[in-house]
């Protein structure tokens, strides 16, 4: 059941309290976690009903339950806790979050810095496809870029650079890579240090090679948290954070992986295309749809080449 205004007032209250008292006494060493009473800071790795793991500043992980009246933790939460017993502890606060993605109004995670759409060579990638992936992050006021994999099957290179510069020339980061051949692998590496960073795609783009290419002892990361959380392999389908040896985070779900795509309306679709932003104001007509209404200015930047046709085509397609 939703939260009511009131009850989300208090919620805030009570953690912003909680989290200045915290910030006042200036948490002075995170490798101290014996003091009795004293609260510490850290990272919420995985959620499994009621219990969360939550990964402490020096690296230690505790098993934790959450007190009822701080909201529910996700993934990627920064939090409040207090150690009760060896090796566990209760959640007292839940720090503002600075990003969150959500599915059909579920918190799938939270803190994230960076999605990354993986598409290939082979299943062959969609303008359709990737252009919702777009709307959806744009919505989320999440970044978003563009991973091209598999590109040792590629037969033409000028019509894949074609395909996608109008993503570039928009603000999209593409990166250009083949796992298999281990091309523009390290480049790719270089750009997830000190951040959160969540893959989604369809399925056969090849995001697990590419995860397993990050870190290579995954399976080893996630048999240690299954342990952690005496859940065994049930773990593998939590949303889970993992640590990405040459620098950066790792949010992953086989859930999100392949994240589909709820109905948009027309506002979220026209707001989902960056490029039509600083121009729809300046249509004629307030509710136009940009389809066959006079003095439509996304049609004028069509027809002057300042919007690209292959976009444009999927907005309509998406419309309808």
């Amino acid at each position: 059941m939703p939260l009511t205004r009131k009850q989300k007032w208090r919620i805030d209250k009570v953690q912003s309290e909680k989290i200045a008292r915290a910030d006042k006494a200036s948490i002075k060493a995170e490798s101290e976690l014996n003091v009795k009473d004293k609260e510490y800071s850290g990272k919420v790795i995985t959620r499994y009903g009621q219990r969360q793991l939550v990964e402490a500043k020096n690296g230690e992980i505790f098993q934790c339950v959450s007190r009822q009246n701080i909201g529910f933790s996700v993934a990627g939460d920064e939090v409040l806790f207090k150690k009760t017993k060896q090796g566990e502890a209760i959640v007292t606060a839940i720090y503002p979050r600075r990003t969150e993605l959500q599915r059909k109004d579920k918190l799938i995670a939270a803190n994230i810095d960076q999605l990354w759409l993986v598409v290939a060579i082979e299943p062959h990638y969609e303008f359709d496809l990737i252009d919702r992936y777009l709307i959806m992050a744009e919505n989320s006021n999440l970044p978003i870029g563009i991973v091209i994999n598999k590109i040792e099957l590629l037969k033409n290179k000028s019509q894949l650079n074609d395909d996608f510069e109008h993503y570039r020339n928009i603000g999209y980061d593409v990166h250009i890579m083949s796992v298999k051949s281990d091309l523009n692998v390290i480049s790719f590496k270089e750009k997830l240090v000190n951040k959160s960073h969540i893959f989604l795609g369809q399925s056969g783009v090849g995001k697990s090679s590419l995860i397993n290419a990050l870190i290579p002892d995954l399976e080893l990361r996630v048999n240690e948290i299954s342990i952690k959380s005496k859940l065994g392999k049930h773990t593998t389908t939590n949303t889970t954070i993992y640590h990405i040896p040459s620098g950066g985070d790792l949010i992953d779900s086989p859930g999100v992986r392949e994240f589909q795509l709820d109905n948009l309306s027309e506002e979220q679709i026209v707001r989902g295309f960056r490029e039509f932003k600083a121009l729809s104001h300046q249509c004629r007509f307030r509710n136009c749809k940009h389809i066959n209404e006079p003095d439509c200015a996304i049609k004028m930047a069509l027809e002057n080449g300042e919007i690209n046709s292959n976009r444009y085509e999927s907005y309509l397609n998406i419309l309808a």
